[in-house]
Protein backbone atom coordinates (compact mmCIF):
# COMPACT_ATOMS: atom_id res chain seq x y z
CA UNK A 1 0.00 0.00 0.00
CA UNK A 2 0.98 3.62 -0.57
CA UNK A 3 0.04 6.32 1.94
CA UNK A 4 -0.12 10.05 1.42
CA UNK A 5 -1.22 13.32 2.97
CA UNK A 6 -4.48 14.37 1.27
CA UNK A 7 -7.66 16.38 1.42
CA UNK A 8 -10.37 13.71 1.54
CA UNK A 9 -14.12 13.79 0.88
CA UNK A 10 -16.16 11.19 2.76
CA UNK A 11 -19.50 9.75 1.74
CA UNK A 12 -22.65 11.32 3.13
CA UNK A 13 -25.28 9.35 5.08
CA UNK A 14 -27.15 6.55 3.37
CA UNK A 15 -30.48 7.61 2.00
CA UNK A 16 -29.26 11.07 1.04
CA UNK A 17 -29.51 12.79 4.42
CA UNK A 18 -27.65 16.00 5.27
CA UNK A 19 -23.88 15.86 4.78
CA UNK A 20 -21.17 18.49 5.18
CA UNK A 21 -20.81 20.55 2.01
CA UNK A 22 -18.18 22.89 0.61
CA UNK A 23 -14.93 23.11 2.52
CA UNK A 24 -16.63 21.55 5.57
CA UNK A 25 -16.78 18.29 3.63
CA UNK A 26 -12.99 18.09 3.26
CA UNK A 27 -10.74 16.49 5.87
CA UNK A 28 -6.98 16.54 5.76
CA UNK A 29 -5.80 13.06 6.67
CA UNK A 30 -3.64 10.11 5.66
CA UNK A 31 -5.06 8.33 2.64
CA UNK A 32 -3.97 4.84 1.55
CA UNK A 33 -4.20 3.27 -1.90
CA UNK A 34 -2.85 0.11 -3.60
CA UNK A 35 0.64 0.00 -5.07
CA UNK A 36 1.23 0.63 -8.77
CA UNK A 37 -0.18 -1.58 -11.46
CA UNK A 38 1.99 -2.26 -14.47
CA UNK A 39 0.32 0.47 -16.52
CA UNK A 40 0.31 3.07 -13.74
CA UNK A 41 2.67 5.86 -12.66
CA UNK A 42 3.33 7.25 -9.18
CA UNK A 43 3.40 11.05 -9.32
CA UNK A 44 3.64 14.07 -7.05
CA UNK A 45 1.19 16.84 -7.98
CA UNK A 46 2.83 20.24 -8.38
CA UNK A 47 -0.10 22.51 -9.26
CA UNK A 48 -3.80 21.72 -9.51
CA UNK A 49 -6.58 23.73 -11.11
CA UNK A 50 -9.80 24.35 -9.20
CA UNK A 51 -12.57 23.22 -11.56
CA UNK A 52 -16.36 23.32 -11.38
CA UNK A 53 -16.53 19.55 -10.85
CA UNK A 54 -14.83 20.06 -7.48
CA UNK A 55 -17.63 22.37 -6.38
CA UNK A 56 -20.24 19.89 -7.66
CA UNK A 57 -18.61 17.12 -5.62
CA UNK A 58 -18.27 19.18 -2.45
CA UNK A 59 -21.86 20.45 -2.63
CA UNK A 60 -23.01 16.89 -3.40
CA UNK A 61 -24.98 18.27 -6.32
CA UNK A 62 -26.32 16.61 -8.36
CA UNK A 63 -25.07 13.47 -6.55
CA UNK A 64 -22.92 12.31 -3.66
CA UNK A 65 -19.94 11.28 -5.75
CA UNK A 66 -18.66 8.85 -3.08
CA UNK A 67 -22.01 7.05 -3.04
CA UNK A 68 -22.11 6.99 -6.83
CA UNK A 69 -18.66 5.40 -6.93
CA UNK A 70 -19.51 3.00 -4.11
CA UNK A 71 -16.50 4.16 -2.06
CA UNK A 72 -16.42 5.45 1.54
CA UNK A 73 -14.06 8.31 0.67
CA UNK A 74 -12.39 9.86 -2.38
CA UNK A 75 -9.59 12.26 -3.22
CA UNK A 76 -10.72 14.83 -5.78
CA UNK A 77 -8.79 17.01 -8.23
CA UNK A 78 -8.50 15.89 -11.84
CA UNK A 79 -6.71 18.77 -13.59
CA UNK A 80 -3.11 19.71 -12.90
CA UNK A 81 0.60 19.34 -13.50
CA UNK A 82 2.55 16.48 -11.90
CA UNK A 83 6.10 15.12 -11.65
CA UNK A 84 6.80 11.43 -12.28
CA UNK A 85 8.28 9.57 -9.30
CA UNK A 86 8.10 5.91 -10.34
CA UNK A 87 6.58 3.92 -13.19
CA UNK A 88 5.02 0.52 -13.63
CA UNK A 89 6.52 -2.12 -15.89
CA UNK A 90 4.22 -1.91 -18.92
CA UNK A 91 5.71 -0.29 -22.06
CA UNK A 92 3.36 2.72 -21.89
CA UNK A 93 4.48 3.40 -18.31
CA UNK A 94 8.18 2.85 -18.99
CA UNK A 95 7.98 5.42 -21.82
CA UNK A 96 7.95 7.98 -18.99
CA UNK A 97 10.95 8.71 -16.78
CA UNK A 98 11.46 9.88 -13.22
CA UNK A 99 11.36 13.67 -13.16
CA UNK A 100 9.14 14.10 -16.23
CA UNK A 101 6.63 16.91 -15.74
CA UNK A 102 3.24 16.14 -17.27
CA UNK A 103 -0.34 17.31 -17.58
CA UNK A 104 -2.98 14.90 -16.32
CA UNK A 105 -5.63 14.15 -18.94
CA UNK A 106 -8.86 13.47 -16.97
CA UNK A 107 -10.08 10.50 -19.03
CA UNK A 108 -11.11 7.86 -16.51
CA UNK A 109 -13.07 6.03 -19.20
CA UNK A 110 -13.48 6.93 -22.87
CA UNK A 111 -15.93 5.82 -25.52
CA UNK A 112 -14.68 4.22 -28.73
CA UNK A 113 -14.06 7.67 -30.27
CA UNK A 114 -11.89 8.97 -27.42
CA UNK A 115 -14.47 11.17 -25.69
CA UNK A 116 -14.80 11.02 -21.91
CA UNK A 117 -17.55 8.94 -20.33
CA UNK A 118 -16.20 8.93 -16.77
CA UNK A 119 -13.83 11.55 -15.36
CA UNK A 120 -10.70 10.67 -13.43
CA UNK A 121 -10.92 11.67 -9.75
CA UNK A 122 -14.61 12.46 -10.12
CA UNK A 123 -17.03 9.72 -11.17
CA UNK A 124 -14.48 7.11 -12.34
CA UNK A 125 -14.26 4.49 -9.54
CA UNK A 126 -10.90 3.75 -7.96
CA UNK A 127 -9.17 6.92 -9.14
CA UNK A 128 -7.19 9.11 -6.72
CA UNK A 129 -7.00 12.83 -7.46
CA UNK A 130 -4.48 15.63 -7.16
CA UNK A 131 -5.54 16.96 -3.75
CA UNK A 132 -2.81 14.72 -2.34
CA UNK A 133 0.95 14.89 -1.89
CA UNK A 134 1.30 11.73 -3.97
CA UNK A 135 -1.09 9.82 -6.18
CA UNK A 136 -1.10 7.38 -9.07
CA UNK A 137 -2.54 7.66 -12.56
CA UNK A 138 -2.72 5.49 -15.65
CA UNK A 139 0.26 6.20 -17.90
CA UNK A 140 -2.06 6.84 -20.86
CA UNK A 141 -3.40 9.89 -19.00
CA UNK A 142 -0.07 11.72 -18.80
CA UNK A 143 0.93 14.26 -21.46
CA UNK A 144 4.53 15.49 -21.02
CA UNK A 145 5.08 19.24 -21.11
CA UNK A 146 7.68 20.74 -23.47
CA UNK A 147 11.02 20.84 -21.69
CA UNK A 148 11.82 24.21 -23.26
CA UNK A 149 8.48 25.87 -22.50
CA UNK A 150 8.37 29.65 -22.14
CA UNK A 151 5.44 29.39 -19.72
CA UNK A 152 5.28 28.69 -16.01
CA UNK A 153 3.74 25.60 -14.45
CA UNK A 154 0.80 27.58 -12.97
CA UNK A 155 0.04 28.81 -16.51
CA UNK A 156 0.08 25.26 -17.84
CA UNK A 157 -2.09 24.04 -14.93
CA UNK A 158 -5.05 25.94 -16.41
CA UNK A 159 -5.08 23.78 -19.55
CA UNK A 160 -8.49 22.15 -19.04
CA UNK A 161 -10.35 25.38 -19.68
CA UNK A 162 -8.40 25.83 -22.91
CA UNK A 163 -8.64 22.22 -24.09
CA UNK A 164 -12.40 22.20 -23.42
CA UNK A 165 -12.82 25.56 -25.18
CA UNK A 166 -10.92 24.24 -28.22
CA UNK A 167 -13.26 21.26 -28.55
CA UNK A 168 -16.46 23.27 -28.05
CA UNK A 169 -15.39 26.00 -30.47
CA UNK A 170 -14.48 23.47 -33.16
CA UNK A 171 -18.00 22.00 -33.08
CA UNK A 172 -19.89 25.30 -32.64
CA UNK A 173 -18.00 27.01 -35.45
CA UNK A 174 -18.55 24.06 -37.81
CA UNK A 175 -22.29 24.18 -37.07
CA UNK A 176 -22.46 27.92 -37.74
CA UNK A 177 -20.54 27.54 -40.99
CA UNK A 178 -22.81 24.65 -41.95
CA UNK A 179 -25.67 27.12 -42.38
CA UNK A 180 -23.67 30.18 -43.43
CA UNK A 181 -20.67 28.99 -45.47
CA UNK A 182 -20.10 32.22 -47.37
CA UNK A 183 -20.55 35.14 -44.94
CA UNK A 184 -17.84 37.23 -43.29
CA UNK A 185 -17.12 36.43 -39.65
CA UNK A 186 -16.29 40.06 -38.86
CA UNK A 187 -19.93 41.01 -39.39
CA UNK A 188 -21.06 38.62 -36.64
CA UNK A 189 -20.94 38.60 -32.85
CA UNK A 190 -19.84 35.80 -30.54
CA UNK A 191 -21.00 36.50 -26.99
CA UNK A 192 -20.51 34.63 -23.72
CA UNK A 193 -21.47 34.67 -20.08
CA UNK A 194 -18.38 35.01 -17.88
CA UNK A 195 -15.88 32.27 -17.05
CA UNK A 196 -12.39 31.01 -17.84
CA UNK A 197 -13.55 28.54 -20.51
CA UNK A 198 -15.58 31.25 -22.23
CA UNK A 199 -12.63 33.64 -22.15
CA UNK A 200 -10.43 31.02 -23.84
CA UNK A 201 -13.13 30.26 -26.43
CA UNK A 202 -13.71 33.91 -27.24
CA UNK A 203 -10.00 34.29 -27.90
CA UNK A 204 -10.36 31.59 -30.56
CA UNK A 205 -13.43 33.36 -31.97
CA UNK A 206 -11.51 36.64 -32.13
CA UNK A 207 -8.65 34.92 -33.94
CA UNK A 208 -11.23 33.56 -36.41
CA UNK A 209 -12.30 37.15 -37.16
CA UNK A 210 -15.51 37.50 -35.14
CA UNK A 211 -16.57 40.40 -32.97
CA UNK A 212 -16.38 39.10 -29.40
CA UNK A 213 -17.87 40.25 -26.10
CA UNK A 214 -18.29 38.78 -22.63
CA UNK A 215 -19.87 39.64 -19.31
CA UNK A 216 -18.04 40.17 -16.03
CA UNK A 217 -19.17 41.48 -12.66
CA UNK A 218 -16.05 43.17 -11.32
CA UNK A 219 -13.58 45.83 -12.38
CA UNK A 220 -10.60 43.45 -12.33
CA UNK A 221 -12.22 40.99 -14.70
CA UNK A 222 -13.57 43.72 -16.98
CA UNK A 223 -10.05 45.11 -17.34
CA UNK A 224 -8.72 41.62 -18.04
CA UNK A 225 -11.19 41.15 -20.89
CA UNK A 226 -10.26 44.46 -22.46
CA UNK A 227 -6.55 43.52 -22.37
CA UNK A 228 -7.40 40.30 -24.20
CA UNK A 229 -9.21 42.14 -27.00
CA UNK A 230 -12.67 41.07 -25.81
CA UNK A 231 -15.34 43.74 -25.43
CA UNK A 232 -16.20 43.79 -21.69
CA UNK A 233 -19.88 43.97 -20.72
CA UNK A 234 -20.60 44.85 -17.09
CA UNK A 235 -23.31 42.50 -15.87
CA UNK A 236 -24.02 44.86 -12.97
CA UNK A 237 -26.01 46.95 -15.47
CA UNK A 238 -28.60 44.15 -15.75
CA UNK A 239 -28.51 42.54 -12.29
CA UNK A 240 -31.87 40.76 -12.30
CA UNK A 241 -31.69 38.50 -15.36
CA UNK A 242 -31.70 35.34 -13.23
CA UNK A 243 -35.18 36.27 -12.02
CA UNK A 244 -36.41 34.77 -15.32
CA UNK A 245 -36.81 31.46 -13.45
CA UNK A 246 -39.39 33.02 -11.13
CA UNK A 247 -41.64 34.88 -13.55
CA UNK A 248 -44.48 32.45 -12.89
CA UNK A 249 -44.72 33.60 -9.25
CA UNK A 250 -46.98 36.49 -10.26
CA UNK A 251 -45.02 39.11 -8.31
CA UNK A 252 -45.34 42.41 -10.25
CA UNK A 253 -42.18 43.87 -8.70
CA UNK A 254 -40.16 40.79 -9.61
CA UNK A 255 -41.50 40.85 -13.18
CA UNK A 256 -40.68 44.53 -13.58
CA UNK A 257 -37.15 44.08 -12.26
CA UNK A 258 -36.55 41.24 -14.70
CA UNK A 259 -37.95 43.14 -17.67
CA UNK A 260 -35.77 46.16 -16.89
CA UNK A 261 -32.64 44.01 -16.84
CA UNK A 262 -33.65 42.08 -19.94
CA UNK A 263 -34.32 45.28 -21.88
CA UNK A 264 -30.86 46.66 -21.02
CA UNK A 265 -29.14 43.37 -21.83
CA UNK A 266 -30.84 43.05 -25.23
CA UNK A 267 -30.05 46.70 -25.98
CA UNK A 268 -26.36 45.94 -25.50
CA UNK A 269 -26.54 42.84 -27.69
CA UNK A 270 -28.32 44.84 -30.41
CA UNK A 271 -25.62 47.50 -30.29
CA UNK A 272 -22.76 45.01 -30.47
CA UNK A 273 -24.34 43.02 -33.31
CA UNK A 274 -25.76 45.83 -35.46
CA UNK A 275 -29.23 44.65 -34.53
CA UNK A 276 -28.79 41.04 -35.68
CA UNK A 277 -28.27 39.24 -32.37
CA UNK A 278 -25.45 36.90 -31.43
CA UNK A 279 -24.28 34.51 -34.14
CA UNK A 280 -22.83 32.19 -31.49
CA UNK A 281 -23.71 32.43 -27.80
CA UNK A 282 -21.54 30.54 -25.30
CA UNK A 283 -23.62 29.68 -22.22
CA UNK A 284 -22.12 27.58 -19.45
CA UNK A 285 -24.55 28.86 -16.80
CA UNK A 286 -27.70 26.99 -17.77
CA UNK A 287 -31.30 27.30 -16.64
CA UNK A 288 -31.37 30.73 -14.90
CA UNK A 289 -30.22 32.59 -18.00
CA UNK A 290 -31.72 30.53 -20.81
CA UNK A 291 -34.61 32.93 -21.51
CA UNK A 292 -32.45 36.04 -22.15
CA UNK A 293 -29.83 33.90 -23.91
CA UNK A 294 -32.31 32.67 -26.50
CA UNK A 295 -33.72 36.18 -26.98
CA UNK A 296 -30.20 37.45 -27.66
CA UNK A 297 -29.45 34.71 -30.21
CA UNK A 298 -29.85 35.83 -33.80
CA UNK A 299 -31.43 33.92 -36.67
CA UNK A 300 -29.37 30.89 -37.69
CA UNK A 301 -27.47 31.35 -34.44
CA UNK A 302 -25.70 28.66 -32.43
CA UNK A 303 -26.27 28.23 -28.71
CA UNK A 304 -23.25 26.32 -27.48
CA UNK A 305 -22.49 25.01 -24.03
CA UNK A 306 -20.10 22.70 -22.22
CA UNK A 307 -21.28 23.29 -18.66
CA UNK A 308 -24.26 23.74 -16.40
CA UNK A 309 -22.97 25.78 -13.48
CA UNK A 310 -26.35 27.08 -12.29
CA UNK A 311 -28.84 24.56 -13.66
CA UNK A 312 -28.90 21.34 -15.66
CA UNK A 313 -32.56 21.21 -16.70
CA UNK A 314 -33.65 23.58 -19.46
CA UNK A 315 -36.79 23.88 -21.58
CA UNK A 316 -37.26 25.38 -25.04
CA UNK A 317 -40.12 25.88 -27.50
CA UNK A 318 -39.16 23.59 -30.33
CA UNK A 319 -41.24 25.40 -32.96
CA UNK A 320 -39.55 28.73 -32.22
CA UNK A 321 -36.09 27.19 -32.30
CA UNK A 322 -36.85 25.46 -35.60
CA UNK A 323 -38.28 28.56 -37.27
CA UNK A 324 -35.29 30.66 -36.18
CA UNK A 325 -32.96 27.83 -37.28
CA UNK A 326 -31.17 27.88 -33.95
CA UNK A 327 -28.64 25.10 -33.51
CA UNK A 328 -27.89 23.80 -30.01
CA UNK A 329 -24.43 22.38 -29.35
CA UNK A 330 -23.55 20.42 -26.19
CA UNK A 331 -20.03 19.14 -25.58
CA UNK A 332 -18.09 17.80 -22.60
CA UNK A 333 -14.32 17.90 -22.00
CA UNK A 334 -12.47 17.11 -25.28
CA UNK A 335 -11.32 14.15 -27.38
CA UNK A 336 -8.31 12.46 -25.83
CA UNK A 337 -6.51 12.05 -29.16
CA UNK A 338 -6.61 15.81 -29.74
CA UNK A 339 -4.61 16.62 -26.61
CA UNK A 340 -1.12 16.78 -28.17
CA UNK A 341 -2.39 19.04 -30.98
CA UNK A 342 -4.00 21.47 -28.54
CA UNK A 343 -0.88 21.55 -26.37
CA UNK A 344 1.24 22.29 -29.44
CA UNK A 345 -1.10 25.11 -30.46
CA UNK A 346 -0.89 26.67 -27.00
CA UNK A 347 2.91 26.45 -26.94
CA UNK A 348 3.25 27.94 -30.43
CA UNK A 349 0.70 30.76 -30.22
CA UNK A 350 0.59 31.92 -26.60
CA UNK A 351 -3.05 30.94 -26.21
CA UNK A 352 -2.63 30.68 -22.46
CA UNK A 353 -3.47 32.97 -19.51
CA UNK A 354 -1.06 35.70 -18.52
CA UNK A 355 0.63 35.05 -15.16
CA UNK A 356 -1.24 37.93 -13.48
CA UNK A 357 -4.56 36.29 -14.40
CA UNK A 358 -3.85 33.34 -12.09
CA UNK A 359 -4.42 33.22 -8.34
CA UNK A 360 -2.54 30.56 -6.42
CA UNK A 361 -3.54 29.05 -3.06
CA UNK A 362 -1.26 26.94 -0.86
CA UNK A 363 -2.14 23.31 -0.15
CA UNK A 364 -2.99 24.26 3.44
CA UNK A 365 -5.47 26.83 2.12
CA UNK A 366 -7.53 24.45 -0.04
CA UNK A 367 -10.62 24.79 2.22
CA UNK A 368 -10.43 28.57 1.85
CA UNK A 369 -10.16 28.17 -1.92
CA UNK A 370 -13.24 25.92 -1.89
CA UNK A 371 -15.23 28.50 0.07
CA UNK A 372 -13.97 31.45 -2.00
CA UNK A 373 -14.91 29.69 -5.23
CA UNK A 374 -18.36 28.69 -4.00
CA UNK A 375 -19.18 32.19 -2.74
CA UNK A 376 -17.83 34.08 -5.75
CA UNK A 377 -14.87 35.62 -3.93
CA UNK A 378 -12.31 34.37 -6.43
CA UNK A 379 -11.77 37.24 -8.83
CA UNK A 380 -9.33 35.30 -11.01
CA UNK A 381 -10.61 33.23 -13.92
CA UNK A 382 -7.89 30.70 -13.15
CA UNK A 383 -7.60 29.68 -9.46
CA UNK A 384 -4.93 27.05 -8.84
CA UNK A 385 -3.46 25.39 -5.77
CA UNK A 386 0.08 24.25 -5.02
CA UNK A 387 0.70 20.77 -3.64
CA UNK A 388 4.43 20.16 -3.74
CA UNK A 389 6.49 23.34 -4.27
CA UNK A 390 8.72 23.28 -7.33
Amino acid sequence: MITTDAWVLHAGPKGGGPAPGGAAGLRRETFAFPDLGDDEVLVEPLYGSWEANLEHALSRSPVDICRQRGEPSVVLGNIGVVRVLRTGQAPEARALSEGDVCMVMPFGKCDRYGYAELAYAYDAPGTIGLLAKRTKVAARMLLPLPSDSAYTLPQWATYARYFSAWDNWRVAYACWRGQLPDVAAEDHLVFGWGGGVVLAELELARRAGFRVAMTAGGDERLSCLARKGITPVDRRTFPDLELSRRLDEGDPDLVERYRTSEKEFLRIIESLSDGHGAAIFIDNIGAPLLRPTLKALGRLGVLTTLGWKRGMVTETRRAVECIKRHLHVNTHVWRSGDSPEILEYQAATGWIPDPDMIRTYDFEDVPRLADDYATGKVTSYFPVFTVNPE
